[in-house]
């Protein structure tokens, strides 16, 4: 019976990673009005080394009328949580502006705890088992807070390995470049000697 009243207040867990090339969209639905929206994105991985004047992802959320929610401009990666204004489907939209495609991690928690009102019209419901809500619901939060983490971690990696193969291939191409320079002033010098040598002979 405990297990049955725990899982009736689980909320809905999504966790997914998105491709982000112009505008992409996913669509939640949630159940009830005041139910805690919680989560958060990270630009896992990236083609493009992010400079200062990178314009970042937009992130938007729509409520079922239409009306924006949430907005996030120009970031690699935040944390967003909201009270639902009402029931029904949201969007969580992301913007890139370049052309470039991001993978994009997202994960969201709906939440719902239910109140005195509600308690009083199940009777298998009591304020132990609304402790039981809010206690899951503060293990939700840690779940994504590391899953988060996780997300900013993997980028920084990326980030990392994309740094460390440029400096490779910049010291590279030096040393090409000063071995191509030394060959063409022996090459030059030669030329010298050899012209100075038949000016002499003349």
């Amino acid at each position: 019976m405990i297990l049955l009243v725990i899982f009736n207040f689980v909320g809905r867990i999504s966790s997914l990673s998105v491709t982000v090339n112009d505008v992409e969209c996913v669509y939640e639905y949630v159940l009830y009005e005041g139910d805690n929206v919680s989560g958060n994105f990270v630009v896992v991985d990236h083609d493009i080394f992010w400079s200062s004047d990178h314009p970042g992802i937009d992130f938007t959320v729509t409520s079922p009328a239409g009306n924006e929610v949430k907005t996030l401009k120009g970031t690699s990666g935040d944390k967003f949580e909201f009270k639902a204004p009402r029931s029904g489907m949201y969007k969580f939209c992301f913007q890139n502006p370049y052309s470039t495609p991001e993978t994009v991690s997202f994960y969201i928690h709906v939440g719902h705890i239910p109140n005195e009102h509600d308690l009083a019209k199940d009777e298998h419901l009591n304020p132990i088992n609304v402790k039981i809500a809010e206690l899951r619901e503060a293990l939700d939060s840690v779940t994504a807070e590391q899953k988060y983490l996780k997300a900013r971690d993997a980028r920084h990696r990326n980030t990392n390995e994309s740094t460390r193969k440029r400096v490779v291939f910049y010291t590279v191409g030096e040393y090409i470049m000063l071995a191509v320079a030394s060959a063409l002033q022996v090459i030059y010098i030669r030329q010298l000697f050899s012209k100075s040598v038949a000016y002499n002979r003349v």
